[in-house]
């Protein structure tokens, strides 16, 4: 069922009518039976990015399309509807793509978003360690400055798009200041001493690779640094706050999926001669299935909407994530208990979005980590 949206312009009107387009002819045929094989899709981003859809917030000087970031977050909901593995590898290629975008210099942004936002070059957000995932501070991977050069060293795990991107914005210790001692480098895939583990095993979104990287001496020129020495932090967290509402708009728009699904189910399911949606106990389940996903696209609106004001909107980042990914697993294990026996089997997409739903809830700083953040900015505000 196609969501009635609120757009800010007839021309956002005409984008999501192109990405409904491309998700029922392009996307939606080919998910199940790609998640199944386990198989990454690639090609599918080429397509992507040359359909603009890669660059939707950033600037029409580098083949951007500078649209607010509430119309790329509803167009990444649609996406995320058809096949949230894609959804997901679109929301971390554009928070890889921000820190060029946001804090690289001139020659940086002029050489390297083009590709970017083209999609001939896929990005892979190398912040997590084994021992630093929520923890940034705790960081052990290391850049040592030799000449013209940086040497990195270390360990990142969790990495989408291990070992299949183009380039891994790397965040790495240039010091052993806690906070001021992380810088940030662009990292092509091609340089010496950069190695991937072997693909997790994961219970969901098996058609997004995700690896360990390994860092070992490998060598970036200094022109490779984002910003300065000691600003990834800064930039990481950053990002962060747009990538939380990249993944609850993508949490949403599994939720809708599921919910399409059951309502769907309901109408053909006959049990004592009628439709199961006759029953006033699957009535109240669905109704309670679409105030989740409505209240929760709100939400993820809101923060949006005051992230394109220029407004502080950390809180509302976290709370997004947080209320979205909640939704997204409460809606998904309903959608499986109304389809009943046929919920659990691979027959129906049912029980491949309750997995998929899962993660949402862990990546981009758990729930519980949304929390802490929320409740800081909260008290801080109220001292």
């Amino acid at each position: 069922m196609a969501v009635d949206r609120l757009l800010p312009t007839e021309e956002a009107g005409d984008l999501l009518g192109l990405v409904r387009d491309l998700c029922e002819h392009e996307l939606a045929p080919y998910a199940a039976k790609a998640e199944e094989a386990e198989s990454f899709p690639r090609e599918t981003f080429r397509t992507l990015g040359k359909a603009g859809l890669l660059g939707l917030p950033y600037p029409e000087q580098y083949g951007g399309a500078e649209q607010p970031y509430e119309v790329y977050l509803q167009m990444l909901e649609e996406i995320s509807a058809a096949w949230m593995s894609v959804g997901v590898g679109l929301s971390v290629h554009t928070m890889t793509s921000y820190a060029i975008a946001n804090f690289g210099s001139a020659d940086q942004r002029e050489l390297l978003l083009p590709d970017l936002v083209g999609g001939e070059l896929l990005g892979a957000y190398a912040l997590s360690e084994p021992q630093a995932g929520s923890d940034i501070s705790a960081m052990t991977t290391k850049a040592v400055r030799d000449g013209d050069h940086y040497v990195l060293s270390g360990t990142k795990s969790w990495i989408t798009h291990g070992s299949q991107a183009d380039f891994y914005t790397t965040f790495a210790r240039t010091s052993a200041d806690p906070k001021r001692g992380i810088s940030a480098f662009h990292v092509p895939a091609s340089c010496e001493g950069l190695s991937f583990g072997a693909p997790e095993r994961k219970m969901g979104l098996t058609g997004s690779t995700t690896t360990l990287v390994n860092f070992d001496q490998v060598r970036v020129p200094v022109a490779n640094l984002i910003g300065n020495e000691g600003d990834g932090m800064r930039i990481a967290l950053s990002a962060l706050d747009s990538g939380r509402l990249g993944i609850a708009a993508c949490a949403v728009g599994l939720a809708q999926a599921a919910l399409d699904l059951a309502a769907s189910y309901s109408l053909g399911r006959e049990q004592f001669g009628q439709p199961i949606s006759d029953f006033q106990g699957m009535q109240f389940l669905l109704a309670d299935m679409a105030a989740a996903t409505e209240s929760a696209r709100a939400t993820y609106l809101q923060a949006a909407r005051r992230r394109d004001l220029g407004r502080p909107f950390t809180q509302q980042a976290a709370i997004a994530k947080l209320v979205c990914t909640d939704a997204a697993m409460k809606v998904t294990t309903d959608a499986v208990q109304v389809l009943g026996g046929y919920g659990y089997t691979r027959e129906f997409p049912a029980e491949r979005y309750m997995r998929e739903a899962k993660v949402t809830q862990i990546f981009e700083g758990t729930n519980q980590i949304q929390r802490l953040v929320i409740s800081r900015d909260l008290l801080r505000s109220v001292r």
